[in-house]
């Protein structure tokens, strides 16, 4: 005999409150997707449409020359392949550092690890300040060079905290204890045990670090002289400040000037952003997993 099925009628109040809750969503993703869509149109518009404010939603007269000046710029090619590289050195150093910090302080049997989570915690309320870390970095000698924006910054706190809970939630002390018994050595375990099982942390920790590294400019603006070691972030903030200067010139050209300098902004969003909007999906999964099993214990 076929079981015969019966849908559970939802109450007003239950349909009241998923109607709300959609409307709230919707308005979340509106909010979220129309600056997008506002930037990426007014970078493939006309100057004068930007300027005059005829762009809202869609490109209104298309055009492309906002990419094009700043594709026929030599010192952007030269930004992004710096900025490739930050990222890319910067992550993996501030990543290994991290984990081998994180996953001492996750054991039991570290000596000191309570008071050391201390004095680490300390630093997310009080530093030094700029001027004390700017002399230090100039007595390393890594003032303009390449150093400066991968080792005064390497490790941030919060990852820290957030790896280390990762480890103590997922890294159970029977896995280790059942490891030394079998005779293998710490870095052994940490390499063949942990990181398999840390993929959704590190995942984390290179999507965090690697987007704040791509996004840096101030280390940059203060440590580094020479153009040729110039971010892609502080090379666009140089056009920008180039085009918005005007100089003396006639009324015309100082009309197109402002309207290139608008039109530049939105474009200078789109090349800055395009890579961390590549690879976030590709490592979305994981970040959410990572996040919600590195907030199960603090």
């Amino acid at each position: 005999m076929a079981a015969v099925q019966q849908k559970i009628k939802e109450s007003t109040g239950d349909k009241l409150f998923l109607t709300t809750i959609y409307i709230l969503l919707s308005l979340v993703v509106i909010a979220v997707i129309y600056p997008l869509i506002f930037i990426i149109s007014s970078s493939i518009s006309s100057p004068a449409a930007v300027t005059s404010g005829r762009v809202w939603l869609w490109p209104v007269d298309i055009s492309f020359k906002g990419f094009k000046v700043l594709l026929n710029t030599p010192e952007i090619l030269t930004g992004y392949g710096n900025s490739i590289f930050y990222t890319a050195a910067g992550t993996f150093i501030s990543v290994v550092l991290t984990i081998m910090i994180a996953y001492p302080l996750s054991r039991r049997g570290f000596f000191g690890r309570n008071t050391l989570m201390m004095i680490i915690t300390f630093t997310m309320i009080f530093s030094g300040g700029l001027i004390p870390t700017y002399m230090v970095v100039k007595e390393l000698h890594l003032i303009d060079t390449r150093w400066a924006l991968l080792i005064p910054n390497a490790i941030w706190v919060w990852q820290v905290i957030i790896a280390r809970s990762f480890f103590q939630s997922s890294i159970p002390e029977e896995l280790l204890e059942a490891s030394e018994i079998d005779g293998c050595s710490d870095m052994r375990f940490v390499w063949s045990v942990v990181i398999p099982l840390s993929k959704p942390i590190i995942a984390v920790l290179v999507l965090m670090y690697a987007v704040g590294q791509w996004n840096a400019y101030f280390d940059a603006l203060i440590y580094l002289k020479s153009a040729n070691l110039f971010p892609l972030q502080l090379v666009l903030r140089s056009i920008i400040i180039q085009n918005n200067s005007a100089g003396t010139m006639d009324a015309m050209k100082m009309v197109e000037r402002q309207q290139l300098a608008e039109l530049l902004k939105y474009a200078l969003i789109v090349i800055a952003t395009l890579p961390v909007l590549v690879i976030y999906p590709f490592v979305q999964r994981y970040f959410v997993q990572g996040m919600l099993v590195g907030s199960v214990k603090g």
